[in-house]
């Protein structure tokens, strides 16, 4: 019978944490932001690793092997998708916990968020492209709808999709989204996230 890694930290017992109690436990933790590249470039709690959570099954070996080392708190812009990615890591063997409200929450918290100097980029949130994206196919339905009602249709499908969202707490536009090239992360980048995984 293998002997358990010795660990001495209190293991986190909760689901989630707000943004008072991650940050008083920031240090001890092991951040990781499943937002897009360009969202978390956009500003990041400090010390976060990004990993997309479209590409988080890439990450498994790593993270299993991180968790018994630190504790790992996920992140996003609202919490949504941070415990999709918590539940994921749950079917895996992995205990990670969320922060309640995502970074949304960190900086309505007073605390601060890092921007790095070399990637400035102006991507929006998930959450606000996918309101955009809908918004545009509903106007434009409707728009091309006055000259033909078949138009009509692409804004009814959307309104479906969004009474569907809401129902089963998923986004298949948002899924559909962040495979556009400016919500991709760049090769390099995420193997230099996998190597900064591996070196705590």
């Amino acid at each position: 019978m293998p002997h358990p890694l010795p660990h001495t930290r209190t293991r986190t017992r909760t689901h989630a944490l707000d943004a008072d109690q991650a940050h008083s436990r920031l240090p001890d933790l092991l951040v990781l932001d499943v937002r897009t590249p360009g969202e978390y470039a956009t500003g990041h709690l400090p010390g976060a690793l990004n990993i997309p959570l479209d590409h988080l099954t890439r990450a498994l070996p790593d993270l299993r092997e991180a968790a018994a080392r630190s504790d790992i708190l996920v992140v996003c812009a609202s919490g949504t998708r941070a415990e999709n990615a918590r539940a994921a890591l749950a079917d895996h063997g992995i205990t990670a916990t969320t922060l309640t409200g995502g970074t949304r929450a960190w900086t309505d918290g007073g605390h601060t968020l890092h921007h790095p100097d070399h990637d400035r980029r102006t991507t929006w949130d998930m959450e606000r492209q996918v309101r955009f994206t809908a918004g545009a196919v509903v106007l434009t339905g409707l728009t091309l709808g006055r000259l033909r009602p078949a138009f009509r249709l692409a804004s009814a499908g959307i309104a479906g999709g969004l009474v569907y969202s809401a129902l089963t707490n998923t986004c298949g536009m948002a899924a559909l989204l962040t495979r556009l090239p400016h919500n991709r992360p760049h090769q390099g980048d995420l193997e230099a996230t996998l190597a900064a995984l591996r070196a705590r």
